[in-house]
Formats: structure tokens, C-alpha cells, sequence
């Protein structure tokens, strides 16, 4: 059902229980259930309708399938809601191990679920022949490496080689210096396209690298890795806030931040400053908050780092301390700087997709639903699809809805949930999830109870023990 649109999906589901309760009071088997639905609902592919002829949720046939794995004395899956629902739709093609272990959790042959193995299944055999737990894993790695270079595979070859141009320092300074630039600009660019605990590492550890090599470089070169240890704090601190660790977020800003001064590079500190007022907002701490934004902004270049601090940091303060009348002339001063056309990609840029998400959640905060809803539309039709920016805006857009379309509203975040893994979901995104949730707690409305319980069983970002989920 991948190009079904989200209200369609919800009739789907009403018209599939009706067919369902209808068929089990006329006494059908399963198989048969499946026919009446495959008949009436030609939009859903195999797999889906099996799920939908039981009566189960997805998270409910996680459940199943995990049970299977635990009857073999093997260790659950890390079967998501996301996987299957790309699974369902043909968006992604499971391993012959999920292929057969989904297919014993259904009660039916992998044939009959659009899941025919390639090699494991025995048509003569009640159950499959043996299995090594872990190959699907093996299998989705390789494949998901191909031809890329930007995922998680790629980030170690970064620090290797500013590894070797440490060893190397001594006699060509200069080069360190431009290959530790090289890594900042790499891990700014590719920042969302890594879940914050890999990408986290990664930095932490070429940051520890130059900081070595910072001790015993000359006072112009040491003021240069300086420069760059100062962003990579920066990122560092981001990080931490996008998985929820706020007094880390404020440890490594605040070390950005005072790089940025004694290495004499106003937009560190600029950027940093205004960072460090997005975790006063997210602790609503809102006099800190405005603080922050007003040194970021004294320290801000003129135009887009301006526009930055106007919408990012100091917009948000005062919707937060409902200072309207303020809040309108930022927006009307930072609209008129990104009318010029200029963006700067990366963590540590900005465009006019971010921009208007951060306009969006000022009228939000505000009050103003139609506005927050209109301008949130803009973000999401300015964002990549599926990045962490398109969430933040259909998330907004939710929030906007709730109110006036809870069944509209939860189809929005059940269509990220559906699009975005658990370790790719920001602190951020969580956050609004959960506010959209108890939003929607009264509502009676299908898409809203199935959101209630995806939110019940999404997985932390980071265990009780502190290691990444």
C-alpha cells in the first residue's frame, strides 16, 4: 500500500475488521478470511492481509514472531513496526530466516504470505530445516552497504585517516590542520544521516585525536586544531541533546563556546550559544534561554548566522514567555534575511526548510494553529523526505491538527513511526510524539488508540545501563 494515502490506510483498517468479525461469525477458516479480504481490499499485498485475517496489530506480531524465536530457545529479533510495515508494502524484502519464522508466527506457508525463501524452506517438510540465527542481520548489513559511502561503514575510515595524519603531524602540520577541517565538514554534512549514539562515537574519538596533537603543535597550528576541536565539541554537544542528555549537551556547548573565543571565530560562538539556548528551552528554562540567544546574536555574522540565531534561539525564547509582539518582528526581520535565497547545508547550516519549521513551532507555541498548520506545510514540502528535518515539520503539523483532526493528526505520526527506525528517531521527535500523544489520550478515533500503543512499545534510544538501544 505504499502509494495508498493515510486516510485510505484508515478505511482499510475499519473495512478489514469488519470483514474479519463478519467472516468468524459465519464460522470461515483463516485461509478463507484471507480470501474475502484479498477480494475486497485489493490494495493489500499478502503478507498484510495475513496480519489483518488475525486480528493483530503490528507491534502484536512482533510479539508472535519474537515468541517463535524464544520457543527454539533463541534470543528475540530486532524486528521493528517500521521493518514490517516496509515489509508489508514491498518497500523492503525480509531474510529467509524472518521469511520463516514470520511464517510459523502466521501459520502459514512463506508462498501464502508473498514470502517465498530462497533456499531454507523444505515444500515437503512440516517446519523449516535449520536455521543460524543472525543471518538476516548479516544479510540486511551487506546489503544496506552497497554503494554507499556516507553510512555508518564509512564513519570509521574518517577518524583512521585523521589518525594517520596525526602520527604524521610533526612534519606537515598544515596537513592535519586541512584534514581535521575535512572531518568537521564531513560529520556537519552527513549529521542526519547517522543515528546520534554511532555518529556520537565517531566524533568523540577524532575530537580525543586532535586534542592530542593540539598539545604539542606550534601556537599558530594549536590555535587552528583548537578551531576545529571547538566544532567538534559543538557537534558533540548537539548530539547529546538529540539523545536526551541534556547536562552533556550543555558540558560540551559551553566548551564550544569558549573555544570559539579564544580562537577569535564569532560563528562558533554564535552557533554554540544559540545551541546552548535550545537546551534552556527543552529544560524550560526560559530566561536562560533568552540569555543565550541575545550573546549568540551579539557574536552572529550579519545574514544567515543572523537569521540563524533569530529563528533558532531567540524566536522560540519569546513564544515560550509569550512575548508575541516581539516574536512577530523576529520572524518578519529573519524571513526578510532568507528571502535572499542564501542556505548553508549541514548541522551547522541553515535554509529555508528549517527556518520555517522553527516559524511554525513559534505559532504553535502561540496559539496560532492555522498559521503553525500553514507554515509547517511549507517546512515539510522544503524538506528531504524521511530526514530528521521532514519529521520535525509533520510531527509540527500533527501538533497543529490534533485539536481540530485527532484521526488526521495521528496519521501523521504513524506514517513516521511507519518511515523512521527507533535509533533514527531524534530525543527531539520523541518528545513531540509524546506530546501528541496525550494530546490525542481522549480520542476515539482508530489511528489515534494504534498510535497510543506504538508509543507504548517504541524502544528507548539509550538502555537503563547506558549503552545506545
Amino acid at each position: 500500500m505504499g502509494g495508498v494515502t493515510r486516510g485510505r490506510r484508515a478505511e482499510i483498517q475499519r473495512e478489514a475488521s469488519r470483514i474479519r468479525a463478519q467472516c468468524q461469525r459465519d464460522g470461515h477458516p483463516q485461509e478463507r478470511i484471507v480470501t474475502a479480504l484479498r477480494s475486497a481490499l485489493p490494495e493489500l499485498t499478502a503478507l498484510e492481509t495475513w496480519r489483518l485475517a488475525l486480528g493483530w496489530s503490528r507491534p502484536q506480531a512482533i510479539r508472535e514472531v519474537a515468541a517463535v524465536y524464544v520457543a527454539d530457545g533463541l534470543l528475540p529479533p530486532g524486528l521493528t513496526p517500521a521493518m514490517l510495515c516496509r515489509y508489508e508494502h514491498g518497500q523492503e524484502e525480509p531474510g529467509d530466516e524472518y521469511r520463516l519464522m514470520i511464517s510459523r508466527a502466521y501459520g502459514a506457508r512463506p508462498d501464502q504470505l508473498g514470502l517465498e525463501t530462497r533456499s531454507l524452506w523444505c515444500p515437503t517438510c512440516a517446519s523449516p530445516l535449520s536455521l543460524h540465527y543472525g543471518q538476516h542481520q548479516r544479510e540486511e548489513t551487506t546489503t544496506g552497504r552497497k554503494g554507499s559511502m556516507t553510512t555508518a561503514s564509512g564513519l570509521p575510515a574518517i577518524r583512521e585517516s585523521v589518525q594517520w595524519a596525526v602520527l604524521d603531524a610533526p612534519g606537515d602540520p598544515a596537513a592535519l590542520i586541512a584534514l581535521a577541517e575535512a572531518a568537521v565538514e564531513h560529520y556537519a554534512l552527513n549529521y542526519s544521516k547517522h543515528p546520534p549514539a554511532v555518529l556520537f562515537d565517531e566524533v568523540r574519538a577524532t575530537r580525543n585525536l586532535l586534542s592530542h596533537a593540539t598539545a604539542t603543535a606550534e601556537p599558530a597550528a594549536g590555535r587552528s586544531l583548537r578551531h576545529q576541536v571547538g566544532w567538534l565539541s559543538a557537534l558533540l554537544g548537539n548530539l547529546c541533546f538529540h539523545l536526551d542528555d541534556g547536562p552533556g549537551a550543555r558540558t560540551h556547548l559551553t566548551l564550544a563556546s569558549t573555544f570559539g573565543q579564544s580562537t577569535g571565530e564569532p560563528a562558533l560562538t554564535a552557533w554554540a550559544s544559540g545551541a546552548l539556548s535550545m537546551v534552556a528551552i527543552a529544560r524550560q528554562d526560559w530566561e536562560h534561554a533568552r540569555e543565550h540567544a541575545d550573546y549568540g546574536l551579539r557574536h552572529a555574522p550579519a545574514g544567515l548566522r543572523r537569521a540563524q540565531l533569530l529563528g533558532w534561539a531567540l524566536l522560540p525564547a519569546l513564544a515560550a514567555l509569550r512575548q508575541a509582539s516581539e516574536a512577530d518582528d523576529v520572524i518578519e526581520e529573519s524571513d526578510a534575511i532568507m528571502a535572499s535565497g542564501i542556505e548553508m547545508p549541514g548541522r551547522f547550516g541553515y535554509d529555508r526548510a528549517e527556518h520555517r519549521l522553527h516559524v511554525a513551532e513559534a505559532y504553535l507555541t502561540l496559539e496560532r494553529c492555522d498559521r503553525a498548520s500553514n507554515v509547517a506545510s511549507q517546512s515539510i514540502a522544503a524538506a528531504p523526505a524521511q530526514t530528521p528535518g521532514w519529521v520535525a515539520a509533520t510531527l509540527v503539523l500533527a501538533l497543529a491538527e490534533a485539536r481540530d483532526a485527532p484521526e488526521q493528526a495521528a496519521g501523521r505520526a504513524l506514517g513516521v513511526l511507519d518511515l523512521i527506525p527507533p535509533p533514527r528517531l531524534r530525543a527531539t521527535a520523541r518528545h513531540r510524539l509524546a506530546r501528541l500523544g496525550r494530546l490525542l489520550d481522549s480520542s476515539t478515533a482508530a489511528p489515534a488508540a494504534e498510535l497510543a500503543e506504538r508509543l507504548c512499545t517504541l524502544p528507548e534510544p539509550i538502555r537503563p545501563d547506558g549503552t545506545a538501544a
